[in-house]
Order: structure tokens, then sequence, then C-alpha cells
């Protein structure tokens, strides 16, 4: 039966591919090859040809294919390092808006999950959906205490439905890793097995609301992020309740501008929010594309971000946070020796490489950038320009740092299109350089004593026990060292009597039949 199913999907995708003069992935094949020529009688061929780039093609084909595949295309967009800049333009375009299931079905998935009728929980619920994406879809609702909340469902039979495509999509990647030249320079398996990874993760709405939780404890009372508060009594694996918010959608911009919100300020704003989740905190919103970011409508001279969708969410170990803030000022400064020795002592590089070489290769990237005014240098793009070029002196770039150079390059999209003079490195300098200050220097040594103070306080009554252990150990280690000597002298001893023995007999007996035989 899952073979059969299979093949039905096999087929609906290439009917697909050949729909949108994608057919060259099929004919690549050595088992097609020969039939190539029946691409000319493709008519979406002649339709289509040099009308469509092949980033659109690619984007409307993923779309006809379903929820799967337009969140996969999503992931894919990410990894820049590994795709042509042309298909993951289009592929970002994927708005991840697709048709909304029955309000029945969603009004029955709650109940089943929450054990409870829809009028026990809720005095007022809006049958339609707030939005509809690929993996669940938000209904709207006032709950009896007149909490107005906002209720994330999964999509019915998803979890089925994912296995089904990522289990063919798997199948799909080994086919053109073994197959196809072209395609195996994008490395399938690779990003095969980071969307799993990504779709598994999202089935698990509990783990959303922990993200949310924890994004909310580090904004605080901060007047930078609103993040909505998770009610936990009413979510499970497959359901999330959290305190609507309203706001305008950051890409109002005409919206924005005609409530009178400072611009420069909101531009400002948002990159301090991006820095201070990556430096501050070590913990950051890895999905911050337009859709998920709101603006609040209390202070129009300092606005308030608000954040919604914590599906996605990357965190960096303080070694990714100094490799990350010691390049940003070393591009800045344009030393580029100083980021080729960065990338060999962070690890990410071989210790082979070359330094002169690398710094080379970098430069040659930089330059015609920094050539440009201050304020058209995008961070992002030079982070991605980092990434492929490094790439060819067998980088190992670490997850974290692709879904950190993703959000960056959304948020700078967006503070661009609030601000176009917005001037990010200006922004950006006194926030890298006051936390590369707290991390050396006579004060970050006294603050790591004094954050391992309790620690060593709690262990300092068990250092004699431990010292004395130690020297035990070492004590019985000597004189098994000193018995195993003697032994193996002693045995020894007994090996060269022995064979001396055995030696005497043998020669006594030479010399007696030597006598025997002469006498």
């Amino acid at each position: 039966m899952k073979f059969f199913s299979r093949l039905i999907r096999m087929i609906h995708i290439n009917f697909v591919l050949i729909r949108y003069n994608l057919d060259e992935i099929i004919f690549e094949s050595p088992w097609f090859y020969p039939l190539r020529f029946l691409s000319y009688f493709n008519p979406w061929y002649w339709l289509l040809k040099n009308k469509l780039s092949r980033g659109e093609r690619i984007r409307l084909a993923l779309i006809d294919l379903g929820p799967i595949f337009i969140k996969a295309g999503q992931v894919i967009s990410t990894r820049r390092d590994l795709i042509p800049d042309d298909i993951a333009v289009e592929l970002e375009k994927l708005q991840d808006r697709v048709p909304p299931f029955e309000t029945r079905i969603a009004k029955k998935m709650i109940e089943e999950a929450l054990q409870k009728k829809i009028p026990e929980v809720f005095l007022e619920f809006m049958d339609q959906p707030l939005a509809s994406a690929s993996i669940a879809q938000v209904h709207a609702g006032i709950l009896h205490d007149g909490r107005h909340v906002a209720i994330k469902i999964l999509r019915p039979d998803i979890q089925k439905i994912i296995e089904r495509d990522v289990d063919l999509l798997e199948t799909l990647a080994k086919l053109v890793d073994n197959y196809s030249k072209e395609g195996r320079r994008f490395k399938p398996k690779e990003m095969v097995a980071e969307i799993k990874e990504t779709l598994f993760n999202e089935l698990d709405l509990m783990r959303e609301g922990a993200n949310a939780s924890q994004l909310k404890r580090n904004f605080k009372h901060s007047p930078l992020l609103y993040v909505p508060e998770i009610i936990w009594e009413y979510c499970n694996k497959k359901i999330l309740m959290m305190e609507r918010i309203e706001g305008i959608p950051v890409h109002s911009i005409q919206e924005l501008k005609s409530s009178g919100f400072n611009m420069k300020n909101l531009a400002e704003r948002g990159v301090e929010i991006f820095f201070t989740q990556v430096f501050r905190d070590s913990f950051f919103h890895a999905d911050m594309h337009p859709g998920n970011i709101f603006v609040s409508k209390d202070n129009l001279e300092n606005p308030q971000f608000i954040a919604v969708d914590f599906g996605i969410v990357g965190s960096l170990n303080t070694k990714d946070q100094r490799y990350l803030a010691e390049n940003m000022l070393a591009f800045i400064k344009r030393d580029y020796q100083r980021v080729a020795e960065l990338h060999i002592s962070s690890g990410w590089l071989p210790p082979d490489t070359r330094i002169d070489q690398f710094e080379g290769a970098i430069r040659a990237v930089s330059e015609p950038i920094f050539e440009r005014p201050l304020k058209e240098i995008s961070f992002g793009q030079l982070l991605l320009r980092l990434f492929q070029t490094a790439r060819h002196f067998n980088i190992n770039i670490q997850p974290q740092l692709i879904l950190l150079q993703k959000t960056l390059l959304n948020i700078e999209g967006v503070g661009r299109q609030l601000y176009p003079d917005l001037d990010l490195w200006k922004t950006a300098s006194p926030f890298l350089e006051k936390w590369l200050k707290k991390q050396v220097g006579a004060k970050a040594f006294l603050r790591r004593i004094r954050e391992n103070l309790p620690y060593w306080s709690e262990k300092f009554p068990e250092i004699p026990g431990l010292i004395h252990d130690v020297l035990a150990n070492q004590r019985r280690m000597q004189e098994d060292q000193f018995f195993k000597k003697r032994v193996t002298l002693i045995s020894h001893k007994k090996r060269y009597f022995l064979w001396g023995f055995l030696s005497a007999v043998v020669i006594g007996f030479i010399i007696i039949k030597l006598f025997s035989i002469t006498f």
C-alpha cells in the first residue's frame, strides 16, 4: 500500500515538474536522458520558455505540490550557502498561505485536545481563521474571564502527511545525489535532513510555547519587544493558546507612516532587538519575516515591536558569539587577516589552511561591497558571501550560524523598508564593542569569579576529601607499579633460570654424546 501511494505521489510530482518546465530534473537521470528530446513535445515548454525564470518556476511548482513543499521551500531559501541567489530570492517569496481547513474540524480538534466543549472554554469563538499556514491555522476567541486569545491548531493528519512527503523527499534527494551532477552541488540529502528536523520540531506546539515563554522572560518590561503570554492550561502538543495581540503589520509601511511613527527609531530598534537577542541572551527568534512582526500603537516616538510564531529559534554559545562579534568588527575595520585568523582559531577551518590564501579570497569578496556607501552595505549579504567563500576552503558552517544569517537578512530587509537610510553598521558597532569589552579584561574576570563563586563555595568542603582521594589513588598506583615491577623482575629471573637450566642440560647431553662417540 505504501509503495502504491508513493508511486501515485511520484507521478503527481513529475506532472508538476513537467508543467513548470522543470523536466530537465527528470531527464538528467541516466535512465531518462535518452528521452530528453521529449521535453520539446511538452506544451508548457513553449508556453513558459523565456517567460519565467527557473526560480519563479520552482516557486510555483512548490505551491502546486502543497503545504509541505511550500514549507520545504522556505527552509531551503535560508541555505544561501548551498543554492544560487536567484532561486533563494524566489523561494523567500513563499508566503506560507494555504487554504484553511473547515472550522468544524478545528473545533472538534480543540474539544478532543482539551476534553471540553467549545462553550465551556470560550465565551466567543471566531469561525473565520486569523491565519492559515502549512502546518497550522489560527482562530481568535474570548475566554469566560474576558481574555482575548489566539488559538493555534495543527492541521488534521499533518503528522502522516509530513512523514509521507519527507519519506518521498528523502527518496528524491538520493536520486538527485546519485544521478544529477547539477543537483548534487546543492547537497540534497543535507537539505532534506534540515527540512525534516524543522518540520518535526514545529509539530510540537508545546515546544513553540516554551520558546515564546523564554523570549518573553528575556524581554520582560522591555520597551523594545513585546511577546504574547502563553496560556498554559489550554495548551498541548496540538493546541497552543496565547494572548491575542493588536498591532500594525510591519510590512504595512504606508499605514505606519500615516499613523505618525518615528520610522528611523523603529528601524534602529529592530536592529537593537536582533543584537540584544544574539549577544545578551544567546537566544533569538529565527523566523522574523515581516508576517511575524507587528508594531504596537501605544508609542509613536519610541515604538515597540510585537513578535509572534516561535516555532523556530536559534542559540549561540560564547564561542559562536565571539566569532561573530570579532568578525563583524574586523570587517568594519577591513582587517581581512584578522578575519582569516579568527576562522582558523575558532575551528571553522582546517588548521592547515593558508591564512594568506583565505585572506585574499575574503578581500576579493569584500572590497567591491565596501566601495558602496555604508547605508547600502548589507551585513547579512556580507555574512552570506563570507560563508560561500569559506565553503571552498572546507569550512564547517554550523546550523545556528545559518539561522542567524537568515534572521539578519530578514531584520535588515525590514529595517531598510522602514527607513531606507538606515546605517546598520553605525547602529551595530557600539553594541559589538560593548559586548566584547564585557568578555575581556579585569571586569570580565571578576564577573566570572562572581558567577562561579556559589558553585565553588558549595564544592569547597569537599576539596580536602578530594585531595585525600587523589593522593591515596596516586600512592596506590605507585604501590601497584612497584609490585608489578617486582613480579615482572621475579618472573624474568625465573624465566632466565629455566632457560639456563635447559640450556645446560642440552649442552651437557651433547657433550656426553660426543664423548661416547669418541671413546
